[in-house]
C-alpha cells in the first residue's frame, strides 16, 4: 500500500487549522477512526488568552471528547452578566443560573484558551487514524473531483509537498485561506469596531470586581469586564478612532485605560492588543469536497461569548456527516445539510451580539433596552437563547424537531452520553418497539445506543415532554425525529441504519 496521503491511499479529512475548532474535530472524527491529517502553520499552541467563554452544550462536546473532568478543573462557573450606565445602576441582568442544566453542566463557564487546546492535543494521541503536522503552511488546494490535493510547505525542513484527501475542512480563523479557494464572499451584519483586550493576572485577589461579566453602557469610553479563571481577569475597551494601537497598547496607554478598576501595583499585564470586532457570516460554506468551520465560517462580537461555542457546534455537527459519507459511503449532499442547520443557529447569536453591542454604544442604554428587551412583567433580565437548528437532516413525512435534546441521568447514576458516546440514541417505550418489525442488533453493532422509557425514569419523561413514544438522538445531542406509531418508528430506524451503517451492509 502506499503511503497515506498520496492518490492511492487518501486521508478521510485533511484539516487545516489547530486551534480548539479543528482540534475538536479531529478528536470526534478520531472516536469513528476516520484517517484525519491536521495541519497548521504555527508550532505549539498559543500561550495567551484568547476566548474565555463556553457554555453547557459545548461541554457536552468536551465530555464526550473525553476530557471533561480534567476541563472541569481549569473552569470557574459564571453566573452571568450585568448592564450597568456610567452612573453604576444597573440597566439589564442576564443571570446564568446556578444549577446543573438539562444539559448535565452548568450554564455558563469561564476558560482560559490554552488549557482547553493543550487537552484537545494531548487527547489526540489516542488515535492512530490522526496524524498532526505543526509548522507545515498550506499554499495552494485543488479539488480533482474525486480528492483534493494539498500543496505544503514544511516550515522546519523547507521540504514542499503534495498530500491528498478525500475532503478539506479549513479551521483556519477569521483571514481562512480554505474560505478563499471556496470564494465565498460575506454576510455583514454591520458591526465593525476595534476594541483593546487587555488580560491581567491580579497580584493579590481584589473582591470588588466581581464575579459577574460587567457590561459598563457608557456612550463616551463603553467597556466589557470578565472574571476569568484563577487570578485572570480581562477588560475590552473601545478604542477612539483618533487612538492608534501603539498608543493604547504600551503600559502607560493600557494602565490609563484601566485605572477606574486597577492599579499597576494591584495586577500585572499578561496581554495588551487591539482587535477589531467582526460580525459576518460566510456566505457558501462548502463547495465540493472543501469545507469550513469557526472562525472561517463566521466571525460574532463577543458580547455574548459564543464565537469558540460556534465554532465547537460547527465540529460536532459536521464530525458525523463527514463519518457518514467517507465511511458508510452516504451521498455526499448530506454535507450540504451542515450549512442549512448551522447558519440559522449561529445567525441568532450574531445578531444577538450585534444588538448587544449598540446597546452598549448608545448614548440612552435605558430607552433602548426597553425597546430592544421589552419585558412584559417589567423586568430588566434577558433570558438565554436557544435557536434550533434550520432545515437539514431529516425524514419527509415525520416531524424533524432539531432541537437540544436534554442528557438524561440515568439510574445507574451515569449520565447518557457517557455510556453512548458520539453515537445515535434511540429513546423509546418497549411496546412500541416489540409492536415494529426492527432488526436493532443490527443497528447496536453499528453503534445505536438504545434505552428503554420503561426502565429509566428520566427516559420516559423526556418522551412525555415531547408528547412522543419514540425519538432518536443524533451524535451532537440534536433531535433527530421522533415517533408515535411502529410504522412511524420503522420509518426513523431505517433512516437512522442508512446513515450509520456502511452501504455495502444495508
Amino acid at each position: 500500500m502506499q503511503a497515506k496521503g498520496s492518490p492511492a491511499n487518501p486521508y478521510n479529512v485533511a484539516i487545516v487549522g489547530y486551534g480548539p475548532v479543528g482540534a475538536a474535530l479531529a478528536n470526534l472524527l478520531g472516536l469513528y477512526g476516520i484517517n484525519v491529517l491536521v495541519l497548521d502553520r504555527e508550532g505549539p499552541a498559543y500561550h495567551l488568552p484568547r476566548a474565555v467563554h463556553f457554555d453547557d452544550e459545548v461541554m457536552r462536546v468536551i465530555q464526550t471528547i473525553g476530557i471533561a473532568d480534567e476541563m472541569a478543573e481549569c473552569v470557574h462557573v459564571n453566573p452571568g452578566m450585568k448592564f450597568i450606565d456610567s452612573d453604576g445602576n444597573l440597566l439589564l441582568e442576564w443571570p446564568r443560573p446556578p444549577e446543573i442544566s438539562a444539559q448535565g453542566w452548568h450554564p455558563s463557564y469561564r476558560f482560559h484558551q490554552p488549557d482547553l487546546e493543550r487537552l484537545l492535543r494531548n487527547a489526540l494521541n489516542r488515535f492512530a487514524s490522526v496524524d498532526v503536522r505543526t509548522r507545515c503552511d498550506v499554499v495552494a488546494i485543488k479539488d480533482r473531483g474525486d480528492n483534493v490535493e494539498l500543496t505544503v510547505n514544511d516550515l522546519t525542513s523547507g521540504e514542499t509537498t503534495t498530500l491528498v484527501a478525500k475532503y478539506v475542512v479549513g479551521c483556519d480563523g477569521a483571514r481562512s485561506f480554505v474560505r478563499d479557494v471556496i470564494g465565498s464572499g460575506l454576510e455583514d451584519y454591520g458591526f465593525h469596531e476595534r476594541w483593546l483586550v487587555v488580560d491581567v493576572l491580579l497580584r493579590k485577589p481584589k473582591q470588588e470586581l466581581g464575579d459577574f461579566s460587567i457590561q459598563h453602557c457608557d456612550a463616551n469610553r463603553p467597556a466589557t469586564y470578565v472574571r476569568g479563571t484563577g487570578n485572570r481577569r480581562r477588560w475590552e475597551i473601545t478604542v477612539h478612532p483618533d487612538e492608534t494601537d501603539a498608543d493604547l497598547t504600551s503600559a502607560a496607554g493600557t494602565w490609563q485605560l484601566l485605572s477606574p478598576w486597577l492599579s499597576s501595583e494591584e495586577a500585572d499585564i499578561e496581554r495588551s492588543a487591539v482587535y477589531t470586532f467582526h460580525s459576518c457570516i460566510a456566505k457558501k460554506w462548502r463547495d465540493g469536497r472543501l469545507l469550513i468551520a469557526g472562525d472561517a465560517a463566521h466571525q460574532t462580537p463577543p458580547f455574548m461569548g459564543q464565537g469558540l461555542c460556534a465554532g465547537i457546534r460547527d465540529a460536532a455537527n459536521l464530525a458525523w456527516k463527514l463519518t457518514a459519507v467517507v465511511r458508510n459511503k452516504v451521498s455526499d449532499d448530506l454535507l450540504d445539510t451542515y450549512q442549512s442547520e448551522r447558519h440559522p443557529h449561529i445567525r441568532a447569536y450574531v445578531e444577538m451580539s450585534v444588538k448587544l453591542g449598540q446597546l452598549i454604544n448608545m448614548a440612552d442604554p435605558t430607552q433602548a433596552i426597553e425597546a430592544a428587551f421589552p419585558r412584559p412583567d417589567g423586568s430588566a433580565k434577558m433570558t438565554s437563547l436557544a435557536p434550533t437548528l434550520g432545515p437539514g437532516v431529516g425524514l419527509p413525512g415525520l416531524a424533524n424537531i432539531r432541537e437540544l435534546a436534554p442528557q438524561l441521568q440515568l439510574s445507574s447514576g451515569q449520565r447518557i452520553d457517557d455510556i453512548s458516546g458520539y453515537q445515535f440514541v434511540l429513546i423509546c417505550e418497549e411496546a412500541l418497539l416489540n409492536e415494529t418489525n426492527v432488526n436493532l442488533s443490527e443497528l447496536t453493532a453499528f453503534g445505536l445506543h438504545v434505552v428503554s422509557a420503561d426502565k429509566e425514569p428520566a427516559a420516559a419523561t423526556h418522551l412525555s415532554s415531547l408528547k412522543v413514544r419514540a425519538v432518536v438522538i443524533r451524535p451532537d445531542r440534536y433531535t433527530l425525529g421522533r415517533a408515535n406509531s411502529p410504522h412511524e418508528l420503522a420509518a426513523l430506524c431505517c433512516f437512522t441504519r442508512s446513515l450509520i451503517m456502511p452501504l455495502t451492509s444495508l
